[in-house]
């Protein structure tokens, strides 16, 4: 069994990482914690046996630079007893892992945030040829009831909704030089349409919970083959689902 931990300062699309966990295969379970204290969450994961923690945040804004990202990484990772990463830096390392560059940006946050992260990005070496904030989302995953059950009005019809409002999201940034779209948000549940909005767009797509569970993979020298979590997960060398 393969245990990857998750830090989370919001609601960071929990219903995705069930669904990706389901996806990649019985021998790897996640771990979502939702804390504004990286340090204080990372303890409870820390007991539960994780081999990697990755802090899943919506830009840089928790590390205003890539040296400082670097350094606060070091910290938590030495808190951890494992290694440890960031969604940003999964995004520049997924970029380069699929071979895309330039990319798109096309965030939910403010256009001053989604700048932040296009720099980010830069810093990292990508390209990027057009980024977008759009400003608050109606796209966030469905609410959830006590019971784990979606409420009334959603199913299948919000389903479709859901997708066409990230389609939409996605396509305000896209650009014909682009190679890949990234959407940056990580209260986006997003991995139930990576295979249609790539599909859509005739290119790959990444978002924040899917490179997070790809870069804690990475982190423990795991890769697995699951085309239904888009591009990135269909590289060599692969572990079969």
């Amino acid at each position: 069994m393969t245990a990857l931990g998750f830090l989370s300062p919001g609601p960071s699309a929990a219903d995705d990482y069930p669904r990706i966990e389901q996806l990649l295969g019985s021998d790897i379970r996640l771990d979502l914690v939702r804390t504004d204290r990286p340090a204080e969450g990372v303890e409870q994961l820390r007991l539960a046996g994780v081999e990697a923690v990755v802090w899943v945040c919506a830009d840089e804004g928790v590390a205003p630079d890539p040296d400082t990202a670097r350094n606060r990484l070091r910290d938590l990772a030495t808190t951890a007893g494992v290694p440890a990463s960031s969604t940003p830096f999964a995004f520049v390392r997924a970029a380069r892992e699929i071979d895309a560059m330039p990319v798109a940006v096309s965030a939910s946050g403010t256009p001053e945030e989604t700048a932040r992260f296009a720099e980010f990005l830069r810093a990292g070496g990508l390209e990027v040829v057009g980024d977008t904030g759009a400003g608050p989302a109606e796209v966030t995953g469905g609410d959830e009831t006590a019971d784990g059950g979606e409420e009334a009005g959603g199913g299948e019809e919000a389903g479709g909704d859901e997708e066409a409002a990230l389609l939409a999201l996605a396509r305000a940034a896209d650009d014909p030089r682009a190679r890949a779209v990234l959407l940056p948000d990580p209260d986006l549940s997003t991995a139930a349409h990576l295979p249609a909005l790539e599909a859509a767009l005739g290119k790959p797509v990444l978002t924040a919970s899917q490179v997070a569970v790809w870069e804690a993979l990475r982190l423990t020298d795991r890769r697995v083959h699951a085309p239904e979590l888009g591009a990135l997960f269909t590289r060599e060398p692969i572990v079969q689902v």
